[in-house]
């Protein structure tokens, strides 16, 4: 699958607007568009979590981890693992998620 900038898929999940960058039976990409109102409480899911900080400051909490984040940063969280994102500054992260979230990709458009 090829998905050209301009065909990504544009969603929000409680609030936070993302985009769909691509998605496959086993794996999604997702682009999150965090801004400063937005609130990530801690919750879990059956997909592994990984990250990448284009732009913005976070502090993540998981497992023995509670740091703050920025661009280049990178971070990677288990299944099935508690975690939550606090926004300092707005910004966008890259997330994979294996499997895909079907959640997100029913998600309501933007």
């Amino acid at each position: 699958m090829i998905v050209r900038s301009r065909d990504g898929k544009r969603k929000r999940f409680f609030g936070v607007d993302f985009i769909v960058l691509s998605h496959g039976p086993e794996s999604m990409v997702t682009k999150m568009l965090y801004k400063l109102e937005d609130n990530i409480p801690f919750h879990s899911h059956p997909h592994e979590q990984s990250g990448y900080v284009l732009s913005g400051k976070y502090r993540i909490r998981f497992s023995e981890y509670d740091q703050e984040i920025g661009p280049g940063d990178s971070y990677s969280i288990p299944a099935n693992v508690e975690h939550s994102i606090e926004i300092i500054d707005a910004g966008e992260i890259v997330d994979f998620f294996a499997p895909p979230r079907e959640d997100y990709l029913e998600a309501e458009r933007q």
